[in-house]
């Protein structure tokens, strides 16, 4: 059975955030991941973070105004200093909780923008990102997003991203591949995994429809975990859902699928 991270952007959402890590801790989980953690200074995440024993093995890197609708500026030629400023401020917070990954969205495409100038501004704010990781220890991700839940995403498939990858030329740039996403949008999740193991940095889980915990929906779950772990994952699997009723009741799938 893998490794799981609680992410407390979207687990334990009952409560504020500095609560979410003792409830994870109790919950049974050793590790966690965030979506974004800079609503908090990182020294208190970090505290808390001791506290309860627990590892971070994830963060994004800034991604624009969420509540307006961004969902990440790395293809924007307009925003290229604010990615580069959010890129600096996502290797202090990683070096201060310790985090060794860093995942990039890359974001939809602005209007006026054309889809070469979109690509030509993601690969190189990816070379500054991955440059700038790579001096700090650390993984850049990049993850494909659904074109369903994220109309006019930049990155969408996985062989999309392998092909960026592949252009950006970073040895520390890996895929981010979230399974819920990927079964939205292509499907042939067990053989694409092992297909791309060598360049997957991260795995993220949810099921479909509706992106809840696995065993709510038509993703063959024992499969896909006994999968993992005979093709050697060793990584954490970020449990990235949201939860269809209370957080800690539907917990039970981890035992279930054992």
């Amino acid at each position: 059975m893998p490794k799981f991270a609680a992410n407390l952007s979207m687990l334990f959402t009952e409560t504020p955030l500095l609560e979410r890590f003792g409830r994870a801790a109790r919950a049974g989980f050793t590790a966690v991941e965030l979506q974004f953690p800079y609503e908090q200074p990182a020294t208190v995440l970090r505290e808390e973070l001791v506290r309860h024993g627990l590892t971070m093995v994830l963060h994004n890197l800034p991604a624009g105004d969420w509540a307006a609708g961004d969902r990440g500026i790395a293809a924007d030629p307009a925003r290229t200093a604010e990615f580069r400023q959010g890129v600096a401020r996502a290797v202090e917070y990683a070096t201060v909780l310790q985090v060794p990954r860093l995942n990039c969205l890359a974001g939809k495409l602005p209007a006026g923008v054309t889809a070469a100038e979109g690509r030509a501004t993601l690969v190189a704010n990816l070379r500054y990102a991955a440059a700038a990781l790579q001096q700090a220890g650390l993984t850049l991700l990049i993850e494909p997003i659904n074109r369903f839940d994220v109309p006019g995403f930049v990155v969408q498939r996985s062989d999309d991203a392998i092909a960026l990858m592949d252009e950006v030329g970073a040895p520390n740039l890996k895929l981010q591949y979230d399974v819920y996403h990927q079964q939205r949008t292509e499907g042939e999740l067990a053989a694409t995994i092992e297909r791309l193991l060598p360049r997957i940095g991260h795995i993220q889980v949810a099921d479909n429809p509706g992106r809840h915990e696995p065993g709510t929906g038509e993703i063959a779950w024992p499969f896909v975990f006994a999968h993992l772990d005979r093709i050697g994952y060793t990584g954490h699997v970020g449990c990235e859902y949201k939860p269809a009723g209370a957080t800690e009741a539907g917990l039970n799938w981890m035992e279930r699928f054992q």
